[in-house]
C-alpha cells in the first residue's frame, strides 16, 4: 500500500464542506457522505479554464454541432479501439434521461425491460415512468452476469438494459460475457441499451494484469451491432451538474437513434458540453491520476475493512469508484444481525450516510454501496464509525 499522496488528498474536509451539491446537502453537518456517486477532486483546470472563457466570452446559448460526440469518440478510439461515427451520436440531457428517450423509440407502454439486480435504481423508475413491465435477471453470487438467468427471462422481452460497467457492484464485463449476451439477445430478437456512464473509470492495475483495457464497450463485441449505448463524460471527470450525455447506435441502429424526439436534445446544456469537451481531450491525465487514485482507496478500504469488521465483505471490482459490501455477517454488541438495510443502522448509530442495497433490487438486501472516491482519512473514518455503530447497542429504528 502506497503512503503516497493521491489527488483525492487535495482537498480537506472543510473545504468539502463548502460544496452546496446533494452529497453535502442531503445530511447534517456531523455525518460523514460516501453516498451518491460526487467525487471529493478538485476539478481539472482545462475544464475550469474552457467554462470560464465561455462565460467570459458569454458562450451560453444553445447546443450546436459534433464536437462532444467528436471528442468522446477520438477517446473510445484511443482507450478501447471503439470506432464512433460522431454522426451517428445524439446529444441528449444526461444517462438516464437518454436511456428513458432510446426507451421511447425501441418500446412501447407494457413492453418488458429485463434488468441484471441489484442495478441503479433509477432503471425503476425510468421504466415505471414509461410504463414499461421490469423483470429481473439476477448477477451471480460473484456480481457477474448469470447467463442462464438471463436466458430464462428474455424470451418475450423487447430490451434489455445492461449496466456496463455495472453499479453498484464494479464488475466490468468482459468480452466473451458481453459476447455471450449479444448472442442470447439476438436469438430472442430482444434489442440491447447500455449504461455506459462509468466506462472511463477503470483499474490500470487491472488493465496491466490482463494485458487489455477493462471496460469493454458493448458495441464492439459481435452481435452487438444493434444495441444502443448511453455515454457521458460527467462521472469520469465529476460533471453531473453540467447535464450532457450522447446516445451512440451501433450500424444497425443509426435509425433507431435518428428516432429519439427532437425535444430531447433540449435539455442538454451547451456550457456543460463545452466542460466535457474540455475534460475529454485535455483532462486524460487527470482521469488517469484518478483512477489510479481510485486504485489505491479501494485496496486501503477493503484491507481496512477485513481488519476492524471481518464480517463484511467487499465484492472485487475493476471499475468505477463504488464498493459493493455485503454486511450480511456483521452483527451488533448484542449478536443481532444488522438487517437488510445495515445502511440505515450505520446512518443512525454512527453518523456515516452509505447507499443502502435495498432499493437496488434483488440482491441488494443487507448490503450498501459505498464511495471510494475520497480520501483515506475519510475512509478510515468512515471505518471507525461503522465500528463504533456496532458496538452501539441502540436499535437502529
Amino acid at each position: 500500500m502506497t503512503d503516497q499522496p493521491t489527488i483525492f488528498d487535495s482537498l480537506s474536509l472543510d473545504e468539502l464542506r463548502t460544496r452546496t451539491s446533494k452529497k453535502w446537502r442531503a445530511y447534517a453537518p456531523d455525518v460523514l457522505p460516501l453516498w451518491v456517486a460526487e467525487m471529493d477532486v478538485p476539478q481539472p483546470e482545462p475544464v475550469v479554464a474552457a467554462v470560464h472563457d465561455a462565460m467570459r466570452r458569454g458562450d451560453t446559448g444553445y447546443p450546436s454541432g459534433t464536437d462532444y460526440a467528436e471528442a468522446y469518440a477520438e477517446l473510445a478510439d484511443e482507450r478501447w479501439g471503439w470506432t464512433v461515427d460522431p454522426g451517428s451520436a445524439r446529444m441528449l440531457t444526461d444517462v438516464i434521461i437518454g436511456i428513458s428517450d432510446v426507451l421511447k423509440v425501441l418500446t412501447e407502454p407494457g413492453d418488458t425491460v429485463v434488468v441484471n439486480t441489484p442495478v441503479y435504481p433509477p432503471f425503476f423508475a425510468v421504466l415505471d415512468d414509461l410504463g414499461r413491465r421490469t423483470v429481473s435477471a439476477p448477477l451471480g453470487a460473484d456480481g457477474r452476469i448469470d447467463l442462464a438467468a438471463l436466458e430464462a427471462v428474455l424470451p418475450g422481452a423487447q430490451v434489455f438494459l445492461l449496466c456496463n460497467p455495472h453499479n453498484p457492484t464494479g464488475t466490468a464485463h468482459t468480452p466473451e460475457e458481453l459476447a455471450a449476451v449479444a448472442a442470447l439477445a439476438r436469438t430472442h430478437g430482444v434489442r440491447l441499451v447500455a449504461d455506459e456512464i462509468h466506462a472511463p473509470i477503470s483499474s490500470p492495475a487491472a488493465a496491466a494484469e490482463l494485458g487489455r483495457p477493462v471496460f469493454t464497450p458493448l458495441a464492439t463485441v459481435p452481435g452487438a451491432e444493434n444495441a444502443i449505448s448511453v455515454v457521458s463524460a460527467s462521472k469520469a471527470w465529476n460533471l453531473a451538474g453540467l447535464k450532457a450525455a450522447l446516445a451512440i447506435g451501433g450500424p444497425e441502429a443509426t435509425q433507431d437513434v435518428h428516432e429519439i424526439a427532437e425535444l430531447a436534445d433540449h435539455g442538454a446544456s451547451h456550457l456543460a458540453s463545452i466542460a466535457h469537451v474540455a475534460a475529454l481531450r485535455h483532462a486524460r491525465g487527470w482521469l488517469d491520476e484518478v483512477t489510479t487514485g481510485i486504485d489505491v482507496n479501494r485496496r486501503f478500504f477493503t484491507e481496512r475493512l477485513a481488519e476492524r469488521l471481518p464480517g463484511a465483505t467487499v465484492q472485487e471490482a475493476h471499475a468505477t469508484y463504488l464498493a459493493w459490501v455485503d454486511c450480511r455477517g456483521l452483527r451488533d454488541t448484542t449478536g443481532i444481525p444488522l438487517g437488510d438495510d445495515p445502511a440505515r443502522a450505520f446512518l443512525k448509530r454512527g453518523k456515516v450516510a452509505f447507499t443502502s442495497g435495498v432499493p437496488f433490487g434483488p440482491g441488494g438486501e443487507g448490503f450498501l454501496r459505498v464511495n471510494l472516491a475520497t480520501s483515506r482519512a475519510v475512509l478510515a473514518e468512515a471505518v471507525d464509525r461503522m465500528v463504533a455503530a456496532l458496538a452501539s447497542q441502540r436499535p437502529a429504528r
